[in-house]
């Protein structure tokens, strides 16, 4: 490709902005079409910002040379071109659909307005403008509702208690964070928010958000039980975006279908991050969305070799609060199967545990909670994928920091 060749990014977030950035180092200039008004922001620490730990200004990313702000409301493959809202039409040679993903908001009784808009008090939790109608109207002493007990929902839990607030955390599945920890290391993770004041509520399902003059008032359980509620944050996950693909006619499934040069069924049209589909995956992480949008940036600035092969991701989270931060990072399988070996070190006072789940010699999971000392070098022989030695080296990985 040369430098002449136009491409263009949709979607201001970090995939798309470590693409364009990235991009520009490599001598291929692109332009990146967002349409949030704020300024290009890591997603990754909106909980932070809600907990009052970070100013927004702190969470911007260094923007792209290039940056419209505008929403594109079709793309045109034949003429090559997009459209946008404000009429603007934008030719590419190249485009790229780093779209992202959309909160999923539950089927709830009462969930929205008339006008199909949520009703006051009631907050996705997915976008800065999100976080900042959330901090305005935290206060301590107000009754908080979170619907979701993922890795979203747990800290958005603890920035709402560290703010003062009474929260309830609703969590349908029997367990918080149930795709990424095991029960041992979950528990943990609900002492605690307990300790900082956060009730929780496992295998519990939210049927109905009431509402009196348009605000929220309370939230109703399955069992009929009613939980009162100033401040009702919705934390279900997200769902990739991929309506302008589908528009398109983009081959979609989960997310926009893509192969190892992260190409869509039109071979013009690539796509990265949260929207994207690779090999039957949709990563909705930052880790694979930046490895994505680097490969991305190797092939379009005349790498023909560049590929990507999926990643293999770890998932860490730091919760602060009153004393000291809670830490844990999880990755692979963290429950075991029949015949596979599981070493667990579990220490009661200090609050910390760590397990690996070995197969076949190899490492294929792990959870630490607390003391992360040892991550780093679990982490590489996980990814790795080679057969562990045979001179006890689970114990000598579990207790020796190999630089996190």
């Amino acid at each position: 490709m040369t430098s002449n060749t136009r491409v263009v990014v949709i979607g201001a977030g970090l995939a798309g902005v470590r693409l364009a950035r990235r991009l520009g180092e490599l001598g291929t200039p692109a332009l990146l079409v967002g349409d949030e008004e704020h300024a290009p922001y890591n997603r990754v620490l909106l909980a932070e910002v809600l907990a009052g730990r970070y100013a927004p200004e702190v969470i911007t990313l260094p923007p792209p040379a290039g940056l419209l702000r505008t929403r594109v409301t079709g793309v045109d493959r034949a003429a090559r071109t997009v459209s946008c809202a404000d009429g603007m039409s934008i030719a590419y040679d190249t485009l790229v659909l780093a779209t992202g993903s959309n909160p999923v908001l539950p089927p709830l009784r009462g969930l929205f307005t008339p006008d199909r808009r949520l009703p006051e008090g009631v907050h996705a939790f997915r976008t800065l403008d999100d976080c900042l109608g959330l901090a305005k109207a935290v206060r301590p002493g107000i009754r908080a509702v979170v619907i979701g007990g993922g890795l979203l929902g747990v800290s958005a839990a603890r920035a709402l208690a560290v703010r003062g607030a009474q929260v309830v955390l609703a969590q349908q599945a029997e367990r918080l964070m149930e795709r990424q920890l095991d029960p041992d290391a979950s528990r943990l993770v609900r002492h605690h928010l307990t300790d900082l004041g956060v009730e929780v509520h496992t295998e519990c399902r939210v049927r109905d958000v009431r509402c009196v003059a348009g605000a929220v008032r309370s939230v109703e359980l399955a069992d009929g039980y009613a939980l009162d509620a100033d401040l009702v944050v919705l934390a279900c996950g997200v769902r990739p975006r991929t309506g302008l693909a589908e528009q398109a006619g983009l081959a979609v499934r989960k997310g926009v279908l893509v192969d190892d040069e992260l190409r869509t069924s039109d071979p013009h049209i690539h796509a990265i991050g949260d929207c994207a589909q690779h090999d039957g995956t949709v990563y909705g992480l930052a880790a694979p969305a930046l490895e994505q949008a680097e490969s991305l940036a190797e092939l379009l600035a005349g790498d023909a070799g560049a590929r990507y092969r999926g990643t293999r991701s770890l998932t860490r989270l730091t919760l602060t609060g009153p004393g000291s931060p809670f830490d844990l990072a999880a990755f692979g399988e963290t429950e075991a199967r029949p015949g596979d070996d599981v070493v667990r070190l579990a220490d009661a006072t200090r609050g910390t545990y760590r397990k690996v789940v070995v197969r076949d010699d190899r490492l294929v999971g792990g959870v630490l909670v607390g003391e992360l000392g040892t991550v780093g070098a679990l982490a590489r022989a996980w990814e790795g994928a080679e057969p562990l030695p045979g001179d006890g080296p689970l114990l000598h990985l579990l207790t020796n920091d190999g630089g996190s």
